[in-house]
C-alpha cells in the first residue's frame, strides 16, 4: 500500500527491495520459529542456528537435500576466515566407540595449530526404539548435535542425492570411517583429494570384515591389535598407514576390548594426519597388505552362540564367551532335577567364564567348585573345565554361579547335547 503511494520510481523501486527483503525474512522465521526444522514429506530435517561449525550448519534426517537451501543462507556467515586454509574433514561412523573417536578428532580440531576442521558427520538414521515411540538419532549423531556439527543420515551411502551434496556442498579433502556400517561406492572415495581413512580393530590383513574383534577372540589370538588403512573398494584390502598391536589378559572380553582398540586407533589416526595432510603418507606410499595373510571375519549368525561340550574344549567355549559378549552372546541347555526327565530344558545364557587348568573324567553333571568364588564346572567331552562364573537363565536376570546354585534347592543340574536353538 504504502509502495503503490509513491510518487517517484526511484523511491518506490528502494521500498519495494526493502519490502522483498522484510517479507522474505518474516517468510524463513514463519518456517523456523516451531522447530527449528524443515518439514520435508514425512521426515523433519533440523536446522541449526548460530553453530559454531565452520560450513553448513545444517542437521539434517535423512533427506537432507531438500533443505539445501539452508545450507547456502546460513554456511557462509558460520565460517570463519581463519579455516579457509584448514583441510576438511568428513567423519564417519554409527556406534560408540564411533562416538568417542569423534570427540577426540573433534578436540584436536580446536587447538590453535589444527591443520583441519570437522565439515560434517555421516551416520545411519535414526530408529525408533519402540513401536510408536520416536525415532533416536545414533550415538555418533548425539555427539555431532551436541558439537553442533552438520550431520547427514543417507539411507544408503550410494543415495545420488547424497553423493551430489558431498561433491558440491560438504567438499571434503579428507574422510574418517570409524563403524560407520555401509559400503562406500567407488563415487564416494573419489571425493576426498586426500583419499579415506578407516580405523579397523584388528591387525591386518588378519581379520578383514564385519566382526574383527569377535573373531580375533573367538580364535584366541593374543596380541590383537588396530590398524588405520586407506579405504579402498575391496573390504578392508587397502594399505596400511599405522598399525598398533596390544597384549590382552586372557578373560579379556569383546565388550571392554573394542573401545580400548578404538581408542588406540584413534590417537594413531591423530598423529598420522599431519603426514596425510602434507602428502607424505598416501596410498602409493602406505604399507600394502599381504594378500597370503588375509584372514575373514565374517558376520557373526545368531545360532553360533550355542556352545557345544561335545565338539569344543573348555578354552574353545571360553574364547567364544569372550568374542561374543556384546552379541549375539553364548549360551547352553541345561536339564533340571533327575525326577522329572521330560521336563522342559532351561536355556541358560553365559554371561563370564574361566578355563581351569585341571582335567577331569567327563560327565554331563554341572557342579559348584568347593571354593567361595568358584564358578559352575561344566566338563567337556575331552575332559577339560570351563567354570562359569556368571549365568543368566531364561527370563531371568544375570547371576553369579552361586546364586544359581541356591535357587536350585539340591536339584542336579545336567548339560544336554543334541539340542538345536
Amino acid at each position: 500500500h504504502i509502495i503503490c503511494s509513491m510518487k517517484t520510481s526511484a523511491t518506490t523501486n528502494h521500498l519495494a527491495t526493502i519490502a522483498v527483503s522484510i517479507i522474505s525474512t518474516m517468510a524463513a522465521c514463519t518456517l523456523l520459529r516451531p522447530c527449528y526444522g524443515l518439514q520435508v514429506g514425512t521426515r523433519l530435517s533440523s536446522v541449526r542456528i548460530g553453530s559454531s561449525a565452520p560450513t553448513s550448519s545444517i542437521a539434517v534426517h535423512p533427506r537432507f537435500h531438500r533443505a539445501r537451501v539452508f545450507s547456502h543462507l546460513y554456511s557462509s556467515s558460520s565460517s570463519s576466515d581463519s579455516n579457509d586454509d584448514k583441510t576438511r574433514i568428513l567423519f564417519l561412523g554409527t556406534p560408540d566407540v564411533a562416538a568417542s573417536s569423534l570427540k577426540s578428532i573433534y578436540e584436536q580440531s580446536q587447538s590453535p595449530d589444527s591443520l583441519y576442521q570437522l565439515v560434517g558427520v555421516v551416520t545411519q538414521p535414526p530408529k525408533r526404539r519402540k513401536r510408536g515411540g520416536k525415532e533416536i538419532q545414533s550415538p555418533v549423531g548425539l555427539v555431532a548435535e551436541e558439537l553442533g556439527i552438520p550431520i547427514f543420515c543417507p539411507e544408503k551411502a550410494r543415495d545420488k542425492d547424497f553423493l551430489d551434496e558431498l561433491e558440491n556442498d560438504v567438499r571434503p579433502d579428507l574422510c574418517i570411517t570409524a563403524a560407520y556400517g555401509q559400503y562406500l561406492p567407488k563415487r564416494f572415495l573419489a571425493t576426498p583429494k586426500f583419499g579415506t581413512l578407516n580405523i579397523h580393530p584388528s591387525l591386518l590383513p588378519r581379520w578383514r570384515g564385519a566382526s574383527p574383534v569377535q573373531r580375533s577372540l573367538e580364535a584366541g589370538d593374543n596380541p590383537v591389535g588396530v590398524s588405520v588403512l586407506f579405504t579402498v573398494s575391496k573390504m578392508d584390502a587397502g594399505p596400511i598407514v599405522s598399525q598398533e598391536s596390544l597384549d590382552i589378559d586372557e578373560n579379556e572380553q569383546a565388550t571392554t576390548l573394542l573401545p580400548k582398540l578404538f581408542d588406540i586407533g584413534t590417537k594413531c589416526l591423530i598423529d598420522a594426519l599431519p603426514k596425510v595432510i602434507a602428502g607424505e603418507i598416501t596410498t602409493d606410499t602406505a604399507a600394502v597388505q599381504d594378500e597370503s595373510l588375509v584372514a575373514e571375519a565374517s558376520m557373526i549368525d545368531a545360532s553360533e552362540g550355542q556352545l557345544w561340550p561335545t565338539e569344543m574344549s573348555a578354552l574353545q567355549c571360553h574364547n567364544r564367551v569372550r568374542g561374543f559378549s556384546m552379541w549375539p552372546g553364548t549360551f547352553l541347555y541345561f536339564q533340571i532335577g533327575d525326577d522329572e526327565p521330560d521336563k522342559e530344558p532351561v536355556k541358560v545364557k553365559v554371561i563370564e567364564s574361566r578355563v581351569l587348568e585341571e582335567t577331569v573324567e567327563p560327565t554331563d553333571v554341572i557342579e559348584i567348585g568347593p571354593n567361595k568364588k568358584d564358578g559352575l564346572r561344566l566338563v567337556c567331552a575331552d575332559g577339560s573345565v570351563l567354570e562359569m562364573l556368571k549365568v543368566q537363565p531364561a527370563t531371568r536376570n544375570a547371576m553369579d554361579a552361586k546364586s544359581f546354585v541356591n535357587g536350585l534347592q539340591g536339584q542336579t543340574v545336567r548339560w544336554l547335547s543334541g539340542l538345536d536353538s
